[in-house]
């Protein structure tokens, strides 16, 4: 099971030489930043856990990669959402269909009586989390403590490759959702004493939403990543024409980047690109491509003339 050592790829995009860290190619239960989020649990023993708890979207590459994860381990997977689609529960997709295969028990909570209104995050710490035992609870999206063990080899494989580039400085430029990865890059490279700088844009929340789930994971500016934003404000898991377009143009290189997180980064990447054309640049490849079965449907019944040649 391929969990480390990604190769790195050059392409063209934009007239600009971008380098792909292609995490994609890791293994397809783990694909991208959840084999670096999930290295922790995969490679220790966690004695006596017999069942493992997450919450977050209905088609989250988290909820997939941990189901293969308790399959592997030989634990019950319960993972909590807010509410699954009727169209998705009737025609089972995605990352939706792939957990439901390795039996994932997935929980609508507005299905819930007891909800009561809560958040996810407070009705699992409230109700299921005190009245369990032999459980191993995992944040939405990996970001935890645990995640900084494999992002941390992440982040030797790219220091080594700059340096076998005999590279002076380098940029690493990805998404963020939580900004778990982003975050132990950097705290990574900062221990490390390399001179690789973490970019990074927001897609979940903003700006100020993405520092602050960096201050809680560390209260160390030093180890926070430069966070970058466009002018327009993009709501998350919301289609835009111009992400389809940048999906299609940066597909061309033959690499197939996802529809959720990529699009939005590439956004930002070129407008970054055009304003620091004299920095190496590695895009890193997250991964996350099994999602693209229940996006790219959405995109094409929403703009079925874009991309049609491509």
């Amino acid at each position: 099971m391929k969990l480390a050592n990604t190769p790195i790829h050059s392409i063209n995009v934009d007239g600009y030489r971008v380098f792909v860290k292609r995490d994609d190619l890791l293994h397809p239960y783990f694909s991208g930043n959840k084999a670096r989020k999930f290295a922790h649990f995969l490679q220790h023993e966690f004695d006596g856990i017999c069942r493992l708890i997450g919450y977050g979207s209905p088609q989250a590459n988290s909820l997939y990669s941990m189901s293969a994860l308790a399959q592997l381990k030989g634990w019950r997977l319960d993972f909590y959402v807010d509410h699954i689609a009727s169209h998705l529960r009737d025609n089972p997709s995605g990352n939706y269909l792939g957990a439901l295969n390795n039996g994932a028990n997935i929980i609508d909570l507005s299905l819930c009586s007891d909800r009561q209104g809560r958040a996810a995050l407070d009705y699992i710490e409230q109700e299921i989390l005190p009245n369990q035992q032999n459980t191993l609870f995992v944040p939405e999206g990996g970001r935890c403590a645990y995640a900084e063990f494999g992002v941390r080899r992440l982040a030797m494989e790219l220091n080594e490759w700059k340096k076998q580039q005999n590279l002076a400085e380098l940029t690493v430029f990805l998404p963020s959702g939580t900004g778990t990865t982003a975050l132990f890059l950097q705290k990574s490279f900062y221990e490390l004493a390399s001179s690789i700088k973490v970019v990074t844009c927001a897609v979940v929340g903003d700006c100020t939403y993405l520092n602050a789930q960096f201050t809680q994971l560390s209260a160390n500016l030093s180890h926070h990543p430069h966070v970058v934003a466009l002018a327009k404000r993009y709501h998350f898991g919301k289609l835009y024409r111009e992400f389809y377009d940048i999906w299609n143009k940066v597909n061309k290189t033959g690499i197939t980047f996802e529809l959720l997180y990529d699009p939005l980064g590439w956004l930002n990447l070129t407008h970054y690109m055009a304003e620091n054309s004299h920095e190496t640049i590695v895009y890193l490849h997250q991964g996350g491509l099994l999602g693209n079965e229940s996006m790219l449907p959405r995109y094409q019944r929403k703009y079925p003339l874009s991309g049609k040649a491509d």
